[in-house]
């Protein structure tokens, strides 16, 4: 009977410090003491532990800084060329004369190092892969930091923040391939608002200290043994002080301990000059070379370092913490859930400050995984899929630093910072309104290079070495450097003058974010100086969609997206007024369409009726301010429901016709109307039906159902939705979905709702792998179901044979459509069917269920195979007929294809 929970979270993190070789900067061996000491070591150990079967779980957050760096093949080569330096070194030391334990120490170090001169040269030199391979494993999982770890509690605005978290979780999906669920605030600092940004990053959890928590209102029951949830949606995992205390504190932690090796006695100091310099950096200041021979000792004459003595406290302390963890558990028990306890820390700890560290956790892992009955690892994202419901509540500021909040960044040494930070987030955000849409290159060459710098000059790592004392010359150079730089390209750009001579120089000395979406510093407000459009066309429509690229949730915004396209091309002037998406502008002309997004009073997160009504508000206010300002509409076009209140409320305004398209129903959804919501929703669009002047539904099917529910009369139009053909995709499949490319792959690409037929298709796995055992299904899509059907298939036993990617690009579902043996759509209910209409373009067989508009696109054996829907055998028999049978699927995909060549193209819709 598992207790508990423990989480191990260990954050690695370094500030950008690539320099140009010439300037024999020391720096940069902070980096490459990391990586000999802490990532490999850590990385090796992991490796072991898989070899020898142990099963664990570790969670790492890496920076952006440090992904920049880790993935630099100018930086990999110079930390080879070290390594090979620290390699003879001990070679040296190894025949040298002297004491005898001394020499077996230099072979144990020669030994080490050329251990990890091997691991880089295994990967490659790309320690990324490394990491990667571990998390494919399911044994680490990798997290997000922000973008150069600025201390948001500190940033002024929120474009600032917005800027740091996105372009963190940025860089994280280019380095690994995928958006992370986890993000490390820089320093654990929270402050409120942080949440709401986060989560419209698609962050769903972050780490935070223990007194967040605490402090958080109300008091949450459970105190830190549970995550806290915010009022946006954003899960806060606190650190648990007992675990940090027995591994970080210089007075009781185990880092102290007599017999572990001491840090502070190195080589690099104690021998000769003449011998140790060509070791050293070029520089020629005496550091640390990682060789190190005595142990920690006491205050006296220190002792020689025993690696033996070493590993036996090591394995004691191990099942110390252990057994400590057991007794606090036991002492938090609930009826509803097991507690958690979350051990966070500088992953630099572990092998960097703290020799034994990666051997700590390795004797760690082993209890864990041979007494497996009183608890259990877990990372932060399996326990909320164990308890997807938490108690909810609002966080203070606060962060992990000494006395709780800012003040080891805010103090006497770098207070000054902040004045210069702040002037240059309003002058960055200024920059961006004015040139954002500027098609001259060099304009956004400069742009993108004021945004480095000042996102350079936010780290938090320059305050804090100025409070810790160390190197405060190099922090206050960094900062200054990176202030300068922006102010010059602030001015330069506002004169209308050209780029000033050293920018090459300066994107040269900082390649890092090279690819910086400056829009991300545009602020998030509903209307500005936006153009008014002078011309005339055939007709200016206003389109009304709560979802438009690139916020894609359902169908929707694609078919909004395409249909406002094809009419751009046939001269009329589109305008689309949606809601608001992180990162995007709150205007841009995309394609020749206007897209006018919306903020909102109401996070979307909290409560979806309130979110949309405060959306309708949003829309009333802002085309009053439009109008106001010249814009004149000829029609308006409503999508759904959603924003209905504001298309009525602008009919009457403004005299103009509205024609509403009815892509679904509640009732249909829901097979029926079961609660009070179902109701009000129904109401809506009865209400929306009766106001429009014409009425589009998208198949005979839907026609027949709004004419029954709405009693609406002869203004129905049936005007099927149309399918831009797309060119083949050329973006490489991510490893995790290699193997399912060698097989079978039935594919289904849906929202994860009840109502699109997947947990049908669950149902047919275990035959349809016994009649064709090389079939693997591929899952693509996220919604509320996603959780249960993960676990419903680990539950079956058939994790083996289908993969569940959650969200993918539009590339992306091209190239699996293109791979398929067949596409799926099993739906219970589905008014039109434009996945099928995209899996049919791309060549690929389809098998439908024939209800809705589905069974008017496909014709059962001519360009494709209906089922019975909601009937696990119908589906059962096709899908076995199909996959048998490869000429037959072949010849009614090449018909279904040039079907929708011929009927379902935009321009002839």
């Amino acid at each position: 009977m598992v207790d508990g929970y423990l989480s191990i979270v260990l954050h690695a993190h370094l500030p950008y410090i690539k320099h140009d070789r010439t300037e024999k900067c020391f720096e940069e061996r902070w980096l490459f003491e990391a990586i000999s000491e802490s990532y490999i070591p850590l990385l090796l150990k992991m490796e072991q532990l898989v070899m020898d079967g142990v099963d664990f779980r570790l969670t790492i957050s890496l920076s952006p800084p440090l992904l920049a760096m880790l993935g630099d093949t100018d930086l990999m080569e110079r930390y080879d060329e070290e390594l090979e330096r620290t390699i003879k070194l001990a070679n040296a030391e190894k025949e040298r004369e002297q004491d005898e334990a001394f020499t077996q120490l230099a072979t144990a170090y020669s030994v080490q190092y050329r251990n990890i001169q091997q691991f880089m040269r295994r990967y490659h030199g790309n320690l990324l892969s490394a990491f990667k391979k571990m998390k494919e494993l399911g044994k680490l999982e990798l997290i997000t930091s922000c973008a150069t770890h600025g201390y948001l509690p500190l940033l002024k605005t929120e474009e600032a923040i917005r800027a740091q978290i996105e372009v963190g979780v940025r860089s994280f999906e280019q380095s690994f391939g995928w958006r992370p669920s986890g993000l490390w605030l820089p320093e654990c600092g929270y402050t409120p608002g942080v949440d709401r940004i986060a989560k419209e990053c698609g962050i769903d959890y972050v780490l935070v200290d223990e007194h967040t928590v605490k402090q958080a209102t109300p008091t949450p029951c459970r105190g830190i043994y549970a995550p806290l949830e915010t009022e946006y949606g954003v899960a806060a995992f606190a650190r648990d002080p007992a675990c940090a205390n027995q591994v970080w504190s210089m007075q009781e932690g185990y880092p102290g301990d007599p017999d572990y090796r001491e840090y502070y006695r190195d080589i690099g100091y104690d021998r000769e000059w003449e011998y140790i310099r060509p070791y050293l950096h070029p520089s020629g200041i005496r550091l640390n070379t990682g060789i190190k021979y005595y142990r920690i000792t006491g205050s006296g004459e220190k002792e020689v370092y025993n690696p033996s003595w070493a590993k036996e406290k090591a394995a004691l302390h191990a099942g110390h913490f252990f057994d400590a963890r057991i007794q606090q558990v036991k002492e938090a028990q609930w009826f509803d859930r097991k507690p958690l306890l979350v051990a966070t820390y500088d992953a630099e700890l572990f092998g960097h400050w703290w020799y034994e560290g990666p051997q700590f956790l390795d004797y760690l892992f082993r209890k864990f995984y041979y007494d497996q009955n009183t608890l259990q690892l877990i990372t932060p994202s399996e326990y909320l899929q164990h308890y997807p419901k938490q108690d909810t509540g609002r966080l203070p500021l606060s962060s992990w630093g000494r006395n709780r909040y800012s003040e080891v960044w805010l103090e006497g040494s770098n207070a000054w910072l902040y004045r210069h930070l702040h002037q240059g987030e309003k002058r960055m955000i200024q920059l961006v309104e004015r040139f954002w849409n500027d098609n001259n290159q060099e304009v956004q060459r400069m742009l993108r290079q004021a945004g480095r710098e000042l996102l350079l000059a936010q780290s938090s790592d320059w305050a804090f070495i100025m409070e810790n004392r160390t190197t405060v010359d190099y922090a206050i150079r960094r900062f200054k450097t990176h202030i300068s730089h922006f102010h010059s390209l602030f001015e330069h750009l506002v004169a209308g003058k050209k780029a000033p001579r050293e920018l090459s120089s300066w994107e040269k000395a900082s390649p890092i974010f090279e690819d910086l979406d400056i829009r991300l510093f545009l602020p998030k407000r509903p209307y500005g100086n936006l153009p008014i459009m002078q011309t005339k066309a055939k007709l200016t429509v206003l389109m009304l969609s709560w979802e438009y690229p690139p916020k894609l949730i359902g169908g929707l915004a694609r078919a909004v997206n395409e249909l406002a396209e094809a009419l751009v091309w046939q001269d009329y002037e589109v305008h689309v007024l949606t809601s608001s998406v992180a990162g995007y502008p709150a205007y841009e002309c995309v394609n020749r369409v206007h897209v006018h997004r919306l903020s909102t009073l109401v996070p979307e997160s909290r409560d979806f009726m309130d979110w949309a009504f405060s959306l309708n508000l949003a829309a009333v206010d802002y085309i009053r301010r439009r109008t106001d300002q010249g814009m004149v509409f000829d029609v308006i076009h409503c999508h759904d429901w959603i924003m209905s209140q504001a298309a009525i409320e602008m009919k009457h305004t403004y005299s103009l016709p509205l024609v509403a398209t009815i892509h679904a129903t509640e009732h249909g959804r829901h097979q029926g109307l079961h609660q009070y919501l179902h109701y009000k929703i129904h109401h809506q669009e009865k209400r929306l039906v009766e106001e429009a002047n014409e009425v589009i539904v998208c198949s005979e099917y839907m026609k027949k159902e709004v004419r029954s529910l709405f009693s609406a009369g002869q203004n129905v139009h049936v005007i099927p939705n149309g399918i831009t053909l797309q060119q083949p995709s050329t973006e490489a499949v991510p490893d995790y979905l290699t193997a399912a490319l060698d097989k079978k792959m039935v594919f289904f690409i849906a929202r994860m709702v009840r109502e699109k037929g997947g947990w049908d298709l669950l149902h047919v796995i275990p035959r349809v792998i016994s009649e064709v055992p090389d079939a693997h299904f591929v899952y693509a899509g996220k919604g509320p179901e996603l959780d249960y059907l993960k676990a419903e298939a680990f539950s079956m036993g058939i994790t083996h044979a289908v993969t569940f990617t959650g969200f993918i690009t539009d590339s992306l579902r091209i190239k699996l459509l293109s791979h398929a043996a067949c596409s799926v759509i099993p739906s219970l209910y589905e008014p039109f069917g434009i996945v099928a209409l995209e899996a049919m373009a791309s060549g690929t067989p389809v098998i439908v269920s024939d209800t809705g508009g589905l069974s008017e696109i496909v014709e059962h054996g001519v360009d494709g195979l209906t089922i019975y829907p909601g009937n696990v055998h119908s589906l059962e028999d096709q899908l076995i007929y199909l996959l048998q049978n490869p000429v037959e699927a072949t010849r009614m995909a090449k018909t279904a294809k040039e079907k929708v060549e011929k009927a379902y193209r935009w321009d002839h819709i």
